[in-house]
């Protein structure tokens, strides 16, 4: 019998996220540079008579494992049958990839067990806007309606920590609430960053559009960025995606680490995760202590 296969759907970080355009057909344009830091959720797929899958985790309890959730959807892209487990550290409908990087990891873990090509560009884009994204797993700079996807310069490594403080931003009335859609793209990337801070430099000249029409539909938004900002050694605070999720930056762990855990002090009733940023291929991997380590929810 084959071995199960477990693979790591990590979060997805919009770094800046500029929305450029809309389509005639409603899609917005953006232009974004995202980023995925060691932590997220965990597919396990293990071949069966028929597919199946069981939420588990955190998470899990508030999502549905009917034919409406996306790591089914993904599924049934995918030939062969399998009995599927999702592991759920991360908060749903957060801003930092959620249903989109559980379908991704859904179809890296498929085409592993059963060898199968991974579904088309279209047939990605039709399970949703992000999953293109979320199925690269290494830092990229994102454009078009995500369908664009470009190689970014290796990044130096730093550590980020998520904050989410249990705040729902819908991302439809997000995008419904934006004032105006033809912002400027994101400014040349250089073809190198010689250090964190160089990085955090470039990133201090771009922005995330949505924060503002976000933070008027959940005034949460602006609490927790204004607390990020607050800890010691932070470069760098923002909102990732549509939010409500927001995002430090720190050039270290200990830095990183210290935040979170001032953070936990201050508000426990946050979700708070602090994991490091690289493209290291090994990044990808499931390891045991993940779940105890990096990722607390309180409350």
């Amino acid at each position: 019998m084959t071995e199960p296969v477990r693979v790591l759907a990590r979060a997805k970080v919009n770094l800046c996220l500029h929305v450029t355009g809309r389509r005639s057909d409603g899609y917005h344009l953006l232009d974004s540079l995202v980023v995925f830091p060691r932590m997220g959720d965990v597919i396990e797929a293990e071949t069966a008579s028929r597919t199946s899958l069981t939420i588990t985790g955190p998470f899990g309890i508030d999502l549905s494992a009917g034919a409406d959730n996306l790591v089914l959807q993904g599924a049934a892209l995918m030939p062969g049958n399998a009995a599927l487990r999702l592991h759920k550290n991360l908060p749903a409908s957060s801003g930092i990839g959620g249903g989109s990087a559980d379908a991704a990891a859904t179809l890296r873990a498929l085409s592993q067990l059963h060898g199968n090509a991974l579904p088309s560009a279209e047939q990605l884009l039709g399970l949703g806007a992000d999953v293109p994204v979320c199925l690269s797993q290494t830092s990229i700079r994102m454009r078009g309606i995500g369908d664009v996807l470009e190689p970014l310069p290796p990044l130096p490594e730093f550590w980020c920590v998520l904050v989410n403080p249990g705040s729902a931003c819908p991302t439809p009335d997000v995008f419904a609430a934006l004032e105006r859609f033809d912002h400027t793209p994101l400014p040349a990337v250089p073809g190198r960053f010689t250090a964190a801070e160089d990085l955090f430099t470039w990133l201090r000249s771009t922005r995330n559009d949505l924060q503002l029409p976000a933070t008027r539909l959940c005034p949460q938004v602006a609490v927790v960025s204004a607390a990020i900002a607050e800890t010691e050694g932070c470069a760098l605070n923002r909102m990732s995606g549509s939010g409500a999720t927001c995002f430090g930056l720190y050039a270290t762990g200990a830095a990183a680490l210290k935040a979170a855990d001032m953070l936990r002090a201050s508000y426990p009733a946050w979700w708070i995760a602090a994991a490091p940023v690289s493209d290291d291929p090994r990044d990808n991997e499931v390891r045991e202590v993940d779940q105890d380590v990096t990722h607390v929810r309180g409350g």
